[in-house]
């Protein structure tokens, strides 16, 4: 079982930046692929970026590509999503997910989920 947890959201304004952190516990993260997804009230969680076991390929959507970048650091055990140039319509709860070995892109193929956490931009 592998526990994830968060961090790193917040209030930003545009055009400014935030990192999010996703710490696991339980397990090491170095066999798991991991994603970042974001979901607003109403919507279905969206794929933002994912990262594979040793960081050798990075999936981005592209509604991010060239603003956000995934990173990893499985000695620590962390997963971080650098967002950058931040726009009106990136607010929303961020999720890390992990799975086994390969990123995906559809939250149903995830097994293990964060709480969240809430990034809101002001204009």
């Amino acid at each position: 079982q592998v526990q994830l947890v968060e961090s790193g959201g917040g209030l930003a304004q545009a055009g400014a930046s935030l990192r999010l952190s996703c710490v696991a516990s339980g397990r090491t993260l170095s066999t798991y692929a991991m994603g970042w997804f974001r979901q607003v009230p109403g919507k279905e969680r969206e794929f933002v970026a994912g990262i594979s076991v040793s960081a050798s390929r990075i999936s981005v959507a592209g509604s991010v590509k060239g603003r956000f970048t995934n990173s990893r650091d499985n000695a620590k055990n962390t997963v971080y999503l650098q967002m950058n140039s931040l726009k009106p319509e990136d607010p929303a709860v961020y999720y890390c997910a992990g799975r086994w070995l390969t990123i995906a892109t559809m939250a149903r193929e995830y097994m293990y989920w964060g709480q969240g956490t809430q990034v809101t931009v002001s204009s």
